[in-house]
């Protein structure tokens, strides 16, 4: 399984959530918000096989860690992985946008020459985030939690972009319709753990076969042929990138 967003170093006890995905043979990416959290987040996932830290900016996050903005292009070489990176307008984020538009710009800036797979945040900003995306991004990338128009979706497909699921979305009459219209070869999975809720509890990442088993249903395919489509896919995904994949763990 491949949990390709989630935020391991904000649970309780990421250590042992991180040894989960080891024993499991989960694949995941943890994003962080601040190149400050990728530091720390290093000294107690780092040696994990599974495991992944991607260096982030998140947009929320932009306005007040503006100093860690020449911190996060020191880093860029030290992790092919990037997120949470990207755009928010919502009512959160709106009074931010100048500035958000300013950090994620020099974001993709700070990656020109560096290969990397980048998951990136596009809440109530869809549009922006693909304009800018596709100005300054040499390679496809992930968008997370997609829930924008379908105008925008079809935009972002044509690009060549990927997309990631989560369990919330196909709970959702309008994360399925998305779900639906997204070719299969460009489906990948996460949670979004721990922001994400199950059945009352927080999201881990195992909890993507959930996302598996409603992809069946939708795909008409069992869960483990889906699992080898999501995973071929990751692999498609970082060989355009340019990151290597030979490190993980297959199942």
């Amino acid at each position: 399984m491949i949990d390709t967003h989630c935020h391991l170093n904000l649970y309780p006890d990421p250590s042992g959530l991180a040894a989960r995905c080891d024993r499991e043979n989960i694949t995941a990416i943890c994003v962080t918000n601040s190149p400050a959290a990728f530091e720390a987040t290093k000294t107690y996932i780092s040696g994990s096989r599974s495991v992944r830290i991607a260096l982030g900016l998140h947009p929320l996050e932009t306005a007040r860690n503006r100093s860690q903005w020449r911190r996060f292009a020191d880093l860029v070489s030290e992790t092919p992985y990037i997120g949470e990176v990207g755009l928010d307008f919502s009512r959160a984020g709106i009074r931010t946008k100048p500035e958000q538009l300013e950090a994620f710009e020099f974001v993709l800036r700070s990656l020109q020459g560096h290969p990397h797979f980048m998951t990136v945040h596009s809440r109530r900003a869809e549009s922006a985030t693909l304009d800018l995306v596709d100005e300054h991004s040499q390679s496809p990338v992930v968008f997370h939690w997609y829930s924008g128009g379908i105008h925008v979706l079809k935009r972002a497909i044509a690009s060549g972009h990927y997309f990631s699921i989560n369990p919330a979305m196909v709970k959702s009459t309008n994360g399925r319709r998305i779900v639906s219209l997204i070719p299969r070869d460009r489906v990948l999975t996460e949670t979004d753990g721990p922001f994400v809720k199950l059945e009352g509890r927080t999201a881990i990442p195992e909890d993507v076969r959930h996302v598996e088993m409603e992809l069946g249903f939708l795909w008409r395919l069992t869960v483990k042929e889906v699992e080898e489509i999501v995973w071929q896919n990751f692999r498609n995904l970082l060989r355009l990138c340019g990151v290597d994949s030979g490190s993980f763990v297959e199942s």
